[in-house]
């Protein structure tokens, strides 16, 4: 497989690596697991101290880090320095929360004295995503390294720089040779790496067939795994909703990182008192929005991350038009250099088309009338995926059911879904298991130890 850095604005390749060979990888498997022995017994302070050096790095340098991500996989740069300023965010929670996350817990039992502690477990393999490129590595690297644990990364083959400057933000805050390593090689890798007995366990954020794979390889052998895969998230609109707020919201839920989020917003669906004034009102909204030059602070939208993407995206609102969907604006490729695709808004989509049954990693909204909170509650679940969901109704009984009913990791009311290091994140159903961030991530790559003394 290629690892390269293309512009996907330009179409330029900026520089291309050679995939690790088999020894090459060898000898980061073996420093991490030597670097584990030691490592695992640093202090809590230690850890924090170096782990705050991070956040310092990523704070002083966030305009250079943003640009690299821009170039690399084409967010528009206030989004990806944005991103660089979350990153530090995640490194601080962990510094300044982990102590009390691992904190041994008593219990009374039986015995003279019992309680649990939490131990780390090794070396982790983390198979991460372009969408993202910084903060999904970080979100996984900052509770797992304060934890004790070392990490190998296998970044996404088009973001390679944005993998090598990660590790090197870990390298210039001090935390030692071979704590978190960058492994630039490509998917084939995988499976000979989860497989190593060295490895204990895995992360992957991606989609749905890269999940179950990595799932049936590291259950063979017995390891812990975590997965955060895609997504068809609903955005529900009742008649109490405040309307101008649900639109202009509704709008950067579906085109926030140029579509391309697993929690964005892709299925839209209104209640039938509102609908025409939501459709009316979203539609010129998203016509509105500012497609090219990434790099450029007014741009709203830039290019798709991929040719490959790009070609999807478009292929699968063609196979959803033939099917019977309207397009109301957009539906279409730029015609110019790069993988710019324009804002699209789907009505009478088909259930069995792909618009409706696949994610679609662009910025493409589809519109759903329905004429109660049961259709509404209904519709929403109606898929394989269960990442997010979003609501909006100032009804409190409405409220207490989209809390309860709707099929999500994460339910968000009259709000945008999205991650915040201080609450668990992750999905059901196809949309994988475990959790990130808060408490709960930090503890899922640990020995919940139980300890009982007479």
């Amino acid at each position: 497989m290629s690892i390269a850095s293309v512009n996907p604005a330009t179409g330029e390749t900026i520089k291309t690596f050679e995939a690790l060979n088999e020894s090459q990888i060898n000898e980061k498997l073996q420093l991490a697991a030597l670097t584990f022995r030691s490592y695992r017994h640093t202090t809590l302070a230690e850890r924090e101290a170096m782990l705050l050096r991070a956040a310092g790095i990523l704070e002083s340098e966030k305009d250079d880090f943003a640009r690299l991500m821009t170039t690399e996989m084409g967010k528009p740069i206030k989004g990806a320095v944005g991103e660089a300023e979350k990153c530090a965010l995640v490194c601080r929670y962990y510094a300044e929360n982990a102590k009390h996350h691992l904190a041994d817990q008593l219990v009374e039992t039986n015995a003279s004295k019992s309680y649990v502690c939490f131990q780390p477990l090794g070396p982790v393999l983390a198979v991460m995503p372009w969408n993202f490129p910084f903060w999904q590595v970080f979100r996984f690297a900052a509770p797992a390294l304060m934890a004790g644990n070392v990490g190998l990364l296998k970044h996404a083959s088009n973001v390679p720089q944005c993998a090598l400057a990660i590790e090197d933000i870990f390298r210039r805050a001090g935390f030692p040779e071979g704590t978190l390593q960058t492994l630039l090689v490509g998917s084939d890798a995988v499976q000979r790496i989860l497989e190593d007995p060295r490895i204990v366990a895995a992360t992957l954020t991606g989609s749905e067939p890269a999940g179950r794979s990595v799932a049936s390889i590291a259950g063979k052998q017995i390891k812990k795994t975590v997965l955060e895969l895609g997504g068809s998230d609903p955005f529900i609109v009742m008649p109490s909703a405040d309307l101008d707020e649900a639109v202009i919201t509704a709008v950067k839920a579906r085109t926030i990182n140029n579509g391309q989020s697993c929690i964005a917003a892709k299925r839209f669906i209104v209640a039938t008192e509102i609908y025409d004034s939501f459709e009316r009102r979203f539609v010129e909204e998203m016509k509105r929005l500012q497609v090219g030059d990434p790099l450029n602070e007014s741009t709203d939208i830039g290019p798709l991350a991929t040719e490959q993407i790009l070609k999807d995206v478009d292929e699968q609102v063609k196979t959803s038009v033939a099917a019977g969907a309207i397009v109301l604006t957009g539906g279409k490729r730029l015609d110019q250099r790069g993988n710019f695709y324009e804002p699209t808004v789907l009505i009478n989509v088909p259930s069995d088309s792909p618009a409706s049954c696949e994610e679609i990693f662009g910025p493409v909204a589809m519109l759903f009338r329905v004429n109660n909170i049961d259709e509404a509650i209904e519709l929403g679940n109606a898929t394989s995926f269960g990442l997010g969901a979003a609501a909006w109704t100032n009804d409190v009984n409405e409220q207490k059911r989209f809390a309860a009913e709707l099929e999500a990791g994460s339910v968000f009311l009259n709000g945008m879904v999205a991650s915040d290091p201080r609450l668990p994140f992750g999905g059901i159903k196809s949309s994988g298991y475990g959790r990130e961030l808060s408490e709960f991530g930090i503890r899922e790559f640990v020995n919940i130890k139980t300890v009982w003394v007479r």
